[in-house]
């Protein structure tokens, strides 16, 4: 059931064509389920209706799409891929903001990590006097991972959302405050050591 092979038409996803898969699988495994959506929802995958997704046709996304029907062939279901050339524009207007949106929400969550979980992290461990090279360590890791995010929902984010350049800012500033705190425990552990 792989998807036949087309290079897609548009390079402004906004756009069209668009990739539509509708799929079904077993209704008594809910697991089978949030395990297709969950990675339809990491491909970045807008759902229009309950197991009815779009996404903009790309070759990449083909081929995870592809990967995905295979997936919900072994879970026991099923499914129908369609390329979607002639959109409404109301409708295409639908699938831009949506995708727009997904993406907004994203770079929210991540403005919203640094500014709360990642910032705090470092008053509260200047406020134990935590001052080790292990607690900068595991505060770089979770520096790296909001780096990982924030690729993430930049490869997906096809319609130019809101946010993105706001997000790259408090990443940037998640950074300095780090490099700041790393400093601070290198001082502390070069005095301690005279």
């Amino acid at each position: 059931m792989p998807a036949a092979r087309r290079k897609p038409v548009a390079r402004n996803h906004a756009e069209g064509p668009w990739l539509m898969l509708i799929y079904r699988v077993p209704s008594e495994s809910s697991r089978a389920r949030v395990a297709v959506w969950r990675e339809l929802k990491r491909l970045g995958g807008l759902y229009v209706q309950q197991a009815v997704c779009v996404l903009p046709d790309r070759a990449d996304l083909r081929a995870s799409i592809d990967k995905v029907r295979k997936r919900i062939d072994e879970l026991g279901g099923s499914s129908i891929f369609l390329t979607l050339h002639d959109v409404e524009p109301e409708t295409r207007d639908q699938f831009v903001e949506g995708f727009r949106g997904q993406s907004e929400k994203e770079y929210a969550e991540i403005i919203e990590e640094c500014e709360t979980k990642f910032v705090k992290e470092i008053e509260f461990e200047r406020f134990r006097n935590n001052y080790t090279f292990e607690e900068a360590e595991e505060i770089r890791q979770d520096l790296e991972k909001l780096r990982r995010w924030l690729d993430k929902v930049e490869a997906r984010d096809w319609m130019k959302a809101q946010g993105r350049d706001l997000a790259h800012q408090k990443v940037a500033e998640c950074e300095q405050l780090l490099e700041q705190f790393e400093a601070d425990v290198y001082e502390r552990v070069v005095n301690e050591a005279d």
